[in-house]
Order: C-alpha cells, then structure tokens, then sequence
C-alpha cells in the first residue's frame, strides 16, 4: 500500500510558534498518522518570508538601519542570486521591536526601511523583494520616504517630525528622485489607504486607542491630499495600499514600485501548484483563523487553491471562526505549543485520510 503523501504549508503562528517550530510539529504529526510529509514553508509577505525563500537564497547577510523608535537595529537581508534583494518589514520596524509599554504609533517611523533600499541599491540589486505585515507603524511611508530625500512640512514650512502622529499637520512636500532599484512589495491584506476598511483597522493592534485611530486616520487623509501630484489619490485606493500601515501605498507612491499579494508570489516560488496536484492531502494553519484570512492571508490561499484542485484539506488554528465548508478543522483549546500542535496534526490527518 501506498503511503499517501501530505503537503504542510506551514507558517509562524505569531507570537507563540516560529515557522521551523510549525513546521516540525506538524510533519510529526503527520508522520504519526501514517504519511509521508511533504513540507513548504510558507509566508504571506509578513514573519517568516525570508525563511520561507531559503532554499532559493543565495545568501544572507546582516545590515543596519534605523529601527522604529529612532534606535539601530540588526537586520537579516536575503539575495536572490546577485541583483535580487529580499527584507522583512517587520526585522526593521516591526511590532515585535517594540515593548509593549512603548507601542505608540504616533511615533514611530518607517525610516530604516527607506534605509535598507537605499543600502542594498548600492550593493548592486536592481529588483527589491518587500515583504509587509508585522509593522509597528503608521505613517504611511513617509517615514522610507525621508531617507531618499523625501521632506515633509507643516503650513508654516517647517520639517515635521518622525511618526504617523505628525501627518496631521502635513502642508506640503519636498520631493525627491525614486530608488535606483525597482521594488515589489508582497502585502498580507487586501485595505486601502485610507477610509473605515483602510489602514486605521490595524492601528489598534500597533497601541492606538479610539482617538489615536482618529488622528492617525486624518494624517494619512492630509498625506494623500499632499501626494496628488505624484498619483497618490489613485494609488491610495489601491488593494494592499494599507498595508503595514500604509507603507504599501509609500512604496508605491514615493518609490514606484508594484504592489503584489504575498500569499500567490510564495507558493508559486515554492512550485505549489505541481506539489499540490502529487498531495492527497493538504494542511496547514495560524494561529487565529477568521474572516480576514481569507483576505490576503497565506492560510485563505492555500485552502482556495485546494479548493479549486480538488484536493481535501485540513486547517488546524487554536481559534477559528468561519472556516470554509469542506476542511477539516482542529481548534480550541487557547494558544498551543509545539506538543500539542503534532498531536492536533495528527488526529486532523487521521479523519482525513479515513473518511
């Protein structure tokens, strides 16, 4: 008999279970159940993105630049072979970077990111890969703006300062020329810009309280009103513009670049497709699944496309609201470490492979 084979698209489950951790418990799992795994680490552009692309890196390497509270971080960069760069928003002004006493998206900036482009611009890449989820910011990415020359002014002409909080009295900007390196940005949700679905949903997540999400939201309003001249109106509506606090929109707007889904450029590096259609199984997970997964999310795309090809699939998530009709679902319990995630593998894989 043969031993039927189980694509795991594995994940980080944030703030509890690292991607190698996910990994090797669900495999545990699945080997438990009698199969054979067949793991591809995963990313929707957020934790993990680089990790997910190692097996494609040629090599990595660490940089400094500027973290989100102003303070020098250490940053883990990939390279593509020689003119492909790869950076994790997240490693440079990420929420993890940040205590949670401190979390104040007022304040912080998405600086060093600008930095890094910049860096890795001289250092020979043509293309940048950005991957954006996990940011501790929302300042619409003036912040990376402002390390290429970008200068933002109040009415009276003065520099505004650093943070989201800031844009509120944005006036006018100094422009600057674009990055010599063209750059793809992978963004894990779907929002806007601006307005009730745009970038303000996240704030509470980064430390604002309702009139901080207020006043965040204004500035970025006043951030698009200064940038249509440049196309910002247009490209504030864009899906993904949002993302990272805006940061997707700066990207687009002060850098040119090209916003793309994270979740659909992973799996394809990672020739999901063809691994899917050799699988009698597919499984995967996060650590809370609900509505908005399936909005970007890695978890959402896996289970589309098994949907579409026809192949069973299992999602284990300690919570879960909303799952699709179909998949099998392992949940509850609160948060699970590593133990508990390859027991609840296998009883998933079980009831798949029997019924």
């Amino acid at each position: 008999m043969t031993t039927p084979r189980v694509l795991v698209v594995a994940q980080a489950f944030k703030e509890s279970l690292s991607l190698g951790a996910v990994a090797h418990a669900v495999a545990t799992g699945v080997r438990d159940a009698g199969a054979e795994p067949d793991i591809l680490l995963g990313s929707d552009g957020g934790d993990g993105l680089l990790d997910a692309l190692a097996p494609r890196l040629s090599h990595r390497e660490t940089l400094i630049a500027m973290g989100p509270l102003g303070s020098p971080v250490d940053v883990d960069v990939g390279w593509l072979g020689s003119k492909t760069a790869v950076l994790e928003t997240r490693l440079v002004c990420g929420l993890s970077l940040v205590p949670p006493a401190e979390r104040d998206p007022r304040r912080t900036t998405t600086r060093g990111v600008g930095e890094l482009v910049h860096l890795l611009g001289a250092r020979g890449a043509r293309d940048i890969v950005v991957g954006l989820g996990g940011s501790a910011t929302m300042d619409g990415g003036l912040g990376m703006a402002r390390a290429w020359g970008w200068v933002p002014r109040d009415a009276g002409g003065n520099e505004l300062p650093e943070g989201g909080g800031a844009l509120v009295e944005l006036a006018h900007l100094d422009p600057a020329p674009k990055p010599t390196a063209c750059l793809l940005a992978l963004t894990d949700v779907r929002n806007p810009l601006a307005g009730p679905n745009g970038a303000r949903v996240y704030a509470p997540q980064k430390g604002a309280d309702p009139p901080t999400v207020e006043l965040l939201a204004r500035g970025l309003e006043r951030l698009v009103a200064a940038t249509v001249r440049w196309g910002g109106q247009g490209l504030s509506l864009q899906e993904g513009a949002g993302a990272a606090g805006g940061l997707g929109f700066g990207i687009a707007c002060f850098g040119g670049g090209v916003l793309a889904r994270g979740a659909p450029w992973v799996l394809d590096q990672a020739g999901f497709a063809a691994r899917l259609a050799q699988a009698a199984l597919v499984v995967t997970g996060e650590g809370a699944f609900d509505r908005t997964s399936g909005e970007g999310k890695l978890v959402g795309e896996v289970l589309r496309r098994a949907a579409v090809a026809r192949v069973p699939a299992a999602l284990l998530a300690p919570h879960c609201s909303g799952a699709p009709e179909g998949v099998i679902v392992e949940s509850g319990g609160g948060w699970w470490d590593d133990v508990v995630l390859a027991q609840r593998a296998r009883i998933a894989v079980t009831r798949a492979l029997t019924r």
